[in-house]
């Protein structure tokens, strides 16, 4: 295809993920992400397996039109709003806790927040649960939490749990 425009929030394997296999078997594929995360982790971890673009489903749609002839064309596109949140995290240091996540770690912590138990992740992403555990283990560590509440609360603080965050409002 001329490009690709996929929702990174798939379930299974997720978008990054699946971001990662087309790429993997094409590497000129063009991509773009759409997602309503408005988070910063999220298009960091897209555009870095691999994808050309990100775009939240909440801007304009003439920006869908301008992202999807930016890809084609083999340019990068970047939501306006985003690229600014990620450029003024980067010139003052200031990044999400949610950062410091390997890309399997922020995957296990993305479906935790969401309400996935351990089985449930381990089967949706092909593990064992002994493994989500040590995920879930080395995620406490690095956020400096003790339970999955605290987790939870990080996540919604940091736009990585829209389904949920969209649950509790209903």
């Amino acid at each position: 295809p001329d490009a690709v425009v996929m929702d990174i929030a798939m379930p299974g394997m997720g978008g990054i993920e699946a971001v990662k296999r087309i790429v993997a078997r094409d590497k000129n594929a063009k991509i773009l992400a759409l997602s309503a995360h408005q988070d910063t982790s999220h298009p960091r971890r897209v555009l870095k397996a691999g994808a050309l673009g990100y775009l939240s489903k909440r801007g304009a749609p003439e920006a869908l039109i301008d992202a999807i002839r930016s890809i084609a064309r083999g340019r990068m596109y970047l939501d306006a709003q985003i690229a600014q949140r990620m450029a003024v995290q980067d010139l003052t240091g200031e990044q999400s806790p949610v950062e410091q996540l390997s890309e399997r770690e922020f995957e296990v912590f993305v479906q935790l927040a969401r309400g996935q138990s351990v089985n449930q992740i381990a089967e949706t992403l092909s593990l064992s649960p002994s493994t989500v555990g040590t995920h879930l283990y080395n995620i406490k560590q690095k956020l400096g939490v003790s339970n999955q509440a605290e987790m939870t609360l990080i996540a919604v603080r940091h736009g990585c749990a829209l389904r949920l965050e969209h649950n509790l409002a209903r």
